[in-house]
């Protein structure tokens, strides 16, 4: 008879669970997992139409059973906590106290509390003694309890914390978020705007074993933590590369996910289960994933519960009730959650309503967070994912714990402040709370000498910004000979960069530095000879015979292969950008990145990651390919650039170059060089090349500091001819990239239709010439007691006569 539960035979399903209880009792989980496979398997061969299951239950993946020993004093590590928790919150409020609307964050820092100082005291590893450290990327949003912890370790001081969100005070303040522009000591990466630190940090991951691979430097100890929120999955960029860290094994990569159900204006999943939702996205994806649901106070449910059902009521709830019951009392739970079946309130029935209120959850305890950083670090072959719930805004009470209003909630009434001083055990007294004063214990106090004892067993204080500062030899411009002299030959300014790159690997000083990666575009770009030369970048070798492997520009992949081929995805290109152009910093390498791309699809694309490397004061070439309007009309309007370099020109720091001969290419390229790697300037390099094909002049005499400062005479016409006692009119034309040769043309009309004589100017950057005045401008504004200085633009155009034409194949406003 078939049962409701849709069993026909009761006693052989009890048989079948008796066997793998036993299996798993005398032969342990490993042989219960193969045996379970392989019934799977063979009932795949037989046809069988089996059910998927992307989930878990909804409880802790690791066992109380299966915990480790938690090696730290949960005493002085719980009351280190709580006057970072203080900090953190005092900082904020009396920022907003003092600027009403400055801003900042009290909540998220609120529920990762455990989740950081788990991490800090016991797996967060600093750089020195020959170790670069773990890479970690913290939550943005979370940064005011980074700096408390910071405070309470002596590394800030009151003055810093006084001055949050207030970077230009004339001790230095501290940035909203992590910033290692503003903060260039400290923050390693920016992690604000949401979504760029997971795919960063996946492409950062591989980028180590990149650098392992090829012999560069020894990464195989570092571990890349990323931290970000549950609603920040939403991003695309949290969630789009997480399958490549599954192919690349990347068991050096762990992600933490704060998950306490709330993003900024409400619900994450209010109608679902996020929690539930992310382990099917990763677990499809191949990620070693661990649940960090329950603390503690619920293991005695857990085993009170012979027949599943609390795992059955977790099936039922959804996360905008999980919500609920944070902000309602423990006899609202009882009713609501417990109450739905007799057998499940009987679990409860010995626990009074403030006990069922108090029972914590798996984020905030830092036995369950210690198990699942520890099965991580030691898990290999795969990426692991950490879901951990939280409570947003944790602590607040009244003030916004678990509320929608939490994540605006930027400072404290004196009554809110009492009871989270009361809460965390804060030794202020009440004639001062209105104050909300920063607290700090006597240096030779416990919880000071505890914590820093445990930084020092773990080499030092995180996170800490440190960059390589000797100067890296790099080659003169002889060494570029080939390209200064021209050439009758007709060739794109693409294929004299690829042909450059090419001699540029081979030197043998910064060659192996040379990081060229495509986004599977290099066919596109006449870069498949490079797949010969110096191999395709794949951490598993070539497991296969390539369908061209007869022909000599075959596709090779190999362990220690050069060239970073991307696929479809200048998101993920640009992150191993970041990660190859920020070595200095984060490996104590320098390593020299060459991007090229479609120009339409690059700074229209990818801005914002873009934007982020110059915060991270990051180093190398963007070049966009097939750029402007006018040579690839073929492709349509989709691929026609005509403002790449006008959105370059917000990014402060890249330097911009429209070039229009390969002698230019070679004078720009070899000064970045000497800029980026011999000088340590904080700058990159975005110069645009074109695909359309003639032959490629010598380089004029005295042309060097025009071409680097923005402009110089390419072409000269006489304003008076021989013979001739009147002087022509006279006329310049300035011109870039693929239209200057239009504007040569333009001369010889001028003159042969109309008598006029004009000059034609190589213009290489527009926008350099435009930084130049401005800051002249600004210069002399602020200095008007002294002589006024000169833009490089006034200074060679002064003493010419005639009206000026300025042409690019860009928008009006780039020339």
């Amino acid at each position: 008879m078939l049962r409701e539960n849709g069993d026909f035979d009761a006693d052989e399903t009890a048989e079948w669970l008796e066997a793998l209880e036993q299996v798993i009792q005398y032969r342990g989980e490993d042989r219960a997992s193969y045996l379970l496979n392989q019934l799977l398997q063979r009932g795949y061969s037989k046809g069988l139409q089996l059910p998927f299951f992307p989930n878990t239950p909804f409880i802790n993946t690791i066992s109380k059973e299966d915990e480790p020993h938690f090696p730290g004093d949960r005493q002085i590590e719980r009351r280190i906590k709580s006057i970072i928790r203080w900090n953190a919150m005092s900082m904020v409020t009396r920022a907003n106290k003092k600027f009403e609307g400055i801003g900042g964050h009290i909540s998220t820092y609120a529920s990762a509390a455990t989740l950081y100082e788990v991490g800090f005291n016991h797996f967060f590893r600093g750089k020195g003694q020959g170790f670069d450290g773990d890479l970690i990327y913290m939550q943005g949003h979370a940064s005011p309890g980074i700096y408390a912890r910071a405070f309470v370790e002596g590394r800030l001081e009151v003055h810093h914390l006084e001055a949050f969100r207030r970077e230009l005070v004339e001790k230095g303040g501290l940035s909203s978020y992590p910033h290692p522009w503003l903060m260039p000591n400290f923050w390693e990466f920016p992690t604000v705007s949401m979504g760029l630190g997971p795919i960063s940090a996946i492409y950062h991951a591989r980028f180590a074993r990149y650098m392992h691979d090829r012999g560069l430097k020894d990464t195989s100890k570092q571990h890349i933590w990323a931290f970000l929120g549950d609603g920040e999955t939403d991003e695309p960029e949290s969630l789009g590369a997480i399958t490549l860290a599954v192919r690349e094994k990347l068991d050096n990569l762990i992600f933490v996910i704060n998950c306490n159900l709330q993003r900024l204006d409400g619900p994450v999943r209010g109608n679902g289960r996020i929690i539930q939702e992310l382990e099917t996205v990763f677990r499809g994806a191949g990620w070693n994933v661990l649940k960090v649901i329950w603390g503690s106070d619920w293991d005695p449910v857990f085993e009170a519960d012979t027949n599943g059902l609390l795992i059955k009521r977790f099936d039922e709830v959804v996360d905008g009730n999980f919500q609920k019951y944070i902000v309602e009392d423990g006899g609202y739970i009882r009713k609501h959650f417990w109450g739905k079946y007799p057998e499940l309130a009987k679990l409860v029935e010995n626990l009074s309503d403030q006990q069922i209120k108090k029972m914590r959850l798996g984020g905030h305890d830092p036995v369950k967070v210690h198990a699942a950083y520890k099965a991580a670090t030691e898990h290999t072959g795969r990426p692991t994912v950490i879901l951990a719930r939280t409570i947003k805004g944790y602590g607040l009470g009244e003030a916004g714990e678990g509320k929608n209003i939490t994540h605006n909630q930027k400072k404290l009434n004196e009554e809110e402040m009492r009871h989270f001083r009361d809460r965390f055990d804060i030794p202020i007294p009440d004639d001062r709370l209105a104050d909300a004063p920063f607290y700090r214990p006597d240096e030779n106090s416990k919880e000071i000498q505890y914590l820093k004892d445990r930084r020092s067993s773990l080499n030092g204080f995180v996170p800490s910004r440190k960059t390589l500062n000797d100067p890296l030899t790099v080659p003169d411009l002889d060494f570029f000979n080939e390209f200064l002299g021209g050439s009758e030959r007709e060739v794109s300014t693409t294929m004299a960069f690829v042909r450059m790159l090419s001699q540029v690997i081979k030197h043998p000083k910064i060659g192996k530095r040379i990081v060229p990666i495509i986004p599977d575009e290099a066919r596109t770009f006449g870069m498949e000879f490079l797949f010969r030369q110096v191999g395709i970048y794949a951490h598993s070798g070539q497991l296969y015979e390539p369908v061209d492997a007869d022909t000599f520009l075959f596709y090779r992949e190999a362990k220690n292969g050069q060239i970073l081929e991307e696929g479809i995805t200048e998101a993920g290109s640009m992150a191993s950008f970041t990660a190859a152009g920020t070595a200095h910093a984060n490996f104590g390498v320098d390593m020299i990145p060459f991007f090229i791309f479609y120009s339409m699809f690059g700074f229209q694309r990818v801005g914002d990651l873009i934007w982020a490397f110059g915060d991270q004061r990051g180093r190398g070439f963007l070049i966009g390919g097939t750029a402007g309007r006018t040579t690839l009309n073929g492709e349509g309007l989709q691929h026609e650039d005509g403002h790449s370099h006008v959105l370059a020109s917000t990014v402060p720091n890249c330097i911009t170059y429209d070039p229009a001969w390969a002698f230019e290419i070679a004078v720009i390229v070899q000064d970045g060089l000497r800029r980026m790697y011999h000088e340590r300037e904080d700058i990159f390099y975005y110069i645009t090349v074109g695909n359309e094909n003639y032959s490629m002049p010598a380089m004029p005499e005295n042309s060097q500091e025009g071409i680097l400062k923005g402009i110089y005479k390419l072409s000269e016409k006489p304003a008076k001819e021989k013979g001739k006692r009147k002087a022509r009119p006279k006329a310049h034309i300035f011109g870039s990239g693929s239209i200057l040769r239009e504007a040569l043309r333009a001369q010889e009309i001028l003159e042969e239709k109309y008598d006029v004589s004009a000059d034609v100017w190589s213009a290489t950057s527009y926008n350099e010439l435009h930084r130049d005045a401005m800051n002249v401008e600004r210069w002399n504004m602020l200095h008007p007691d002294e002589k006024p200085r000169k833009a490089y633009i006034t200074e060679i155009m002064e003493k010419e006569e005639g009206p000026v034409v300025a042409a690019s194949d860009y928008l009006k406003t780039m020339s």
